[in-house]
């Protein structure tokens, strides 16, 4: 099947099937489409096991992806204003119905994100049982009361593997906010381990800027090793 692109409640969503019917369903919610375009490329160039990858365009990352509002964390930054479960309703009830129409039942279904949009991956687990897989690239897991979320709520759903991945420079910073980014990410990975959840974190050179197509690639690679 050749690849399409839909838009739903102003995103911009575009599917790339695999050729294999059944293979795994993972949503990608991306900064751009040419963002998108390039973890495309740089998961096929790992020769990963097939997979429909469907890429979403348009967000508000300030809103669409963070669960509760929060001040800003540097200066000049926009606040946040915790629009995550309005636009994972928007996700459940439009763009994944939608993306899988005319394709056979997923083996199962996942959801990754870099930055902020790792952070609405994790916070998903806890709204929703449509992903039993999620990746976490230099996730904004950081932000101001999510661990403290995370250790007084349960999963939906018991997800089957987690990746975490963090730039080794990125809690290196003057904000005490962003400063907390390495220790929650490992914790929140380790609350999951002791609950017998396939979980892995990784340590990448470099800051939160660097090379975000190829780690977000090797994220979804190490979700789907195990299909």
């Amino acid at each position: 099947m050749p690849m399409r692109t839909f838009s739903a409640g102003g995103k911009t969503v575009s599917v790339s099937p695999a050729a294999q019917p059944g293979a795994p369903v993972l949503y990608l919610n991306a900064v751009s489409g040419e963002a998108a375009e390039e973890v495309l490329r740089a998961v096929r160039a790992a020769g990963c096991p097939p997979v429909t990858l469907v890429t979403i365009c348009g967000l508000d990352w300030n809103r669409d992806l963070t669960p509760w509002d929060s001040p800003a964390v540097l200066r000049g930054g926009a606040p946040f204003t915790g629009g995550a479960s309005a636009y994972l309703r928007l996700l459940a009830e439009h763009i994944v119905p939608e993306a899988e129409r005319g394709l056979h039942r997923p083996r199962w279904r996942g959801l990754a994100g870099y930055s902020l949009a790792g952070l609405f991956a994790v916070y998903a687990l806890y709204q929703t049982n449509l992903f039993s897989r999620a990746g976490s690239m230099s996730g904004s897991l950081w932000f101001p009361g999510f661990l403290e979320y995370v250790r007084s709520h349960t999963p939906v759903r018991q997800p089957d593997r987690l990746y975490f991945s963090l730039g080794d420079r990125e809690s290196r910073t003057r904000s005490r906010v962003l400063q907390t980014v390495q220790q929650n990410t490992q914790e929140i990975e380790a609350l999951f381990r002791n609950q017998n959840v396939d979980t892995v974190f990784c340590l990448h050179p470099g800051n939160h800027f660097d090379h975000a197509a190829a780690r977000t690639a090797a994220g979804i690679a190490w979700l789907l090793d195990n299909p």
